[in-house]
């Protein structure tokens, strides 16, 4: 745990007890400050009260007491509506933050030379693989490392700071849009495609709140910044004219004279006199794909930029053994391997997956993103059979109509069963694909939930094919 420093004797209310807020409130504790907690849901604020955490219901508490709200990321600050939590606080003048507030006013709070690295990444597609793999790099090259933020830990859950330890943090839009005062040695934009326009208002409301991981970033420091996108270039060649920190564009898609990007498989170094190729990525059995060379390029200029060796930190990115729920292979029967990508929530990232395969047979749906999948027509020549899931699944299959073989199988269960016996009957070589292009509520607790049970249908098809035998 990373005790708060700035808020000793003071009063602040959290709301949202789930992994971030509880999290926070147990920091918020351990660094001498008092809590008022509360949640709308019942089993959440139980939860609380049975770590001895002080509940204070929020819709009738006197907020001029507060310090501030210290707001989980995914409570509404300011679309569809501002949530009540939100209308309290900005009414009694009381600051609202989130968990990387807290982390960043602890860290600039401590002695310079206590003060640990931060590597800050931030993206549409490819945030968790990318954050993933630096902290890999940098943990193979002998740094202490914690890796935490949207990926796996809460930042405050993480093992407390000292100067030599490097925190690699993956940041949502969610998160960045209640972060102010970070400063990251390192940061990362890998790519933007429109994603969450409900919860920041529009295209620009979105690019904005990516951009705060940019914030407060100086001369020494890094910014590493993906140009296959328009948005991307964009900031790119703003901030370039600002002439203040190192900035290394990457790329899975072009040659450049200046940066670091990806050509058919190789990773080439333009940051020096000239450009130099430093790894042959089709090694790399854990990052196919260009969508993964991106991912490889931006890791490898982000380690360079915590001063690990060119040559070391491209030898570690081809021992990375993947993320589990990205374009990972669960299990093989006979000719037939399933591919996990449940973390594909939106078009874009199943666009990723469909485009790594010829042909797949492709299990979609869920809770739809405000696209659908119109986005994905010039792949769907690449869809043996696409077998559709949860809400979406109505939607989904009028869009497939005349373009592509489909069918509702409405659970995840049924979709995995279909999907094998139409791929093992082509007696060829085939991939089952979950990649749903879709949020995993509707069914599903999260993305990591919708992926084990992926995994489980699997399983459960291997163990029949076994007692068959």
């Amino acid at each position: 745990m990373i005790p708060v420093r700035g808020f000793e004797g003071k009063t602040v209310a959290v709301f949202g007890l789930a992994r971030t807020g509880l999290a926070a409130a147990r920091a918020l504790v351990a660094g001498g400050a008092q809590v008022a907690l509360w949640d709308e849901n019942p089993k959440s604020r139980a939860a609380a009260e049975a770590e001895g955490l002080a509940l204070i219901d929020l819709t009738t508490a006197d907020w001029s007491r507060f310090a501030a709200l210290m707001l989980s990321p995914g409570v509404p600050l300011t679309h569809p509506a501002p949530h009540w939590t939100v209308e309290k606080a900005r009414a009694a003048g009381v600051e609202i933050l989130g968990d990387m507030e807290l982390f960043a006013r602890t860290v600039n709070a401590a002695p310079e030379h206590k003060r640990p690295k931060v590597v800050a990444i931030t993206g549409t597609n490819g945030k968790s693989t990318t954050t993933a793999l630096i902290a890999h790099v940098c943990r193979e090259a002998g740094r202490d490392v914690r890796i935490g933020g949207n990926i796996g830990v809460g930042v405050l859950d993480l093992e407390d700071m000292h100067g030599g330890a490097v925190y690699v943090l993956e940041m949502s839009s969610y998160q960045l849009d209640l972060t102010s005062s970070l400063h990251a040695d390192v940061t990362v934009i890998l790519n933007i495609s429109p994603d969450h326009l409900e919860r920041h208002g529009s295209m620009e409301g979105y690019v904005a709140a990516k951009r705060r991981i940019l914030a407060n970033q100086g001369k020494g420091d890094t910014a590493v910044i993906g140009v296959d996108d328009p948005w991307g270039q964009q900031i790119c060649t703003e901030i370039t004219a600002a002439n203040r920190r190192t900035i290394v564009p990457v790329s899975a898609s072009k040659a450049m004279g200046r940066g670091v990007y990806v050509l058919n498989g190789l990773l080439y170094d333009a940051t020096g006199e000239r450009a130099q190729e430093v790894a042959d990525l089709n090694r790399a059995r854990s990052l196919p794909g260009r969508h993964n060379w991106q991912n490889a390029a931006a890791a490898y200029a982000a380690a360079k930029g915590l001063g690990i060796a060119a040559d070391e930190a491209a030898e570690h990115l081809l021992t990375f053994a993947g993320l589990a729920h990205r374009m990972e292979t669960v299990g093989t029967l006979g000719r037939v391997r399933f591919v996990n990508d449940s973390k594909a929530t939106n078009s874009d990232a199943a666009r990723q997956a469909l485009s790594s395969y010829p042909k797949s047979f492709w299990i979609a749906g869920g809770r739809a993103k405000s696209d659908g999948i119109e986005p994905l027509a010039d792949l769907f020549g690449r869809i043996a059979k696409a077998y559709l899931i949860g809400e979406a699944a109505p939607a989904f299959a009028k869009t497939l109509a005349g373009k592509a073989l489909a069918v509702e199988t409405g659970t995840l269960e049924a979709a995995v069963a279909q999907a094998y016996a139409d791929a093992a009957a082509t007696g060829h070589d085939a991939v089952v694909l979950l990649s749903p292009a879709c949020a995993s509520f509707d069914q599903y607790a999260d993305f990591e939930q919708r992926g084990e049970a992926f995994r489980s249908a699997v399983q459960r098809l291997a163990h029949a094919a076994k007692g068959a035998a």
